[in-house]
């Protein structure tokens, strides 16, 4: 089994097309397209699709019943729109890792590297910086742009955690996003833009908030 999460149309091969037996990812990050309020998919063999569909609802029902709230257009528009919005996603990432390597930050993946998601990891020197990136995220978001995210004791997390994500759709990573736990090496995750266009404001926008938090 896969979890493809941030992984869908990256590659001209998804994990089921080399020999994963069941994928799953989630329709508010890259499969979605930026359109799919919410929900979640599995694909893969028929057999096992119908098991995990009786766990869904009940055995002899499987998916053959089900709500779906009105998403159904939202979603496979969603799906219809995703190859082009994850492109838009992997060129702001490469951008990110291009100008924070001219910068002199360490970036994972680098920008001429193998991708395999749409996750760019930023590696800065200190908390301070980590809280002036994500604020700048933030402020290129389309939605609570005024709003000033701090790090907090996240549920789940050992160390305090900051995230940015104005996003239309809560918890959506394929819209412009970024977090990072306040903990040496201070790696900041970025992801997202439904265009490049706005990915690039986000970077832009971090790099502006940290040349101002010095």
């Amino acid at each position: 089994m896969v979890d493809n999460c941030y992984g869908e149309f990256i590659e001209t091969q998804e994990p089921t097309d080399v020999g994963a037996d069941i994928m799953a990812g989630s329709l508010i990050k890259n499969p979605g397209g930026g359109l799919a309020l919410t929900g979640g998919y599995i694909v893969g063999r028929s057999d096992l699709v119908e098991l995990i569909s009786y766990r869904l609802t009940s055995p002899g029902i499987g998916k053959e019943c089900g709500l779906t709230f009105g998403t159904s257009r939202t979603v496979l528009q969603g799906f219809f729109m995703a190859p082009y919005v994850v492109s838009q996603a992997v060129m702001g990432a490469i951008y990110c890792a291009r100008m924070f390597e001219k910068m002199g930050y360490e970036v994972l993946p680098k920008y001429d590297d193998p991708r395999s998601d749409i996750i760019q990891i930023v590696r800065l020197k200190n908390a301070d910086e980590v809280v002036a990136f994500c604020q700048g995220v933030q402020a290129a978001a389309p939605v609570d742009s005024y709003v000033k995210p701090v790090p907090w004791a996240m549920p789940g997390y050992e160390d305090e955690v900051i995230m940015a994500a104005g996003a239309f759709i809560q918890g959506s990573s394929i819209e412009l996003s970024a977090d990072a736990p306040i903990r040496p090496p201070y790696n900041v995750y970025f992801q997202g833009g439904l265009t490049f266009d706005h990915s690039k404001m986000g970077t832009l926008k971090a790099i502006e908030y940290m040349k101002k938090s010095k």
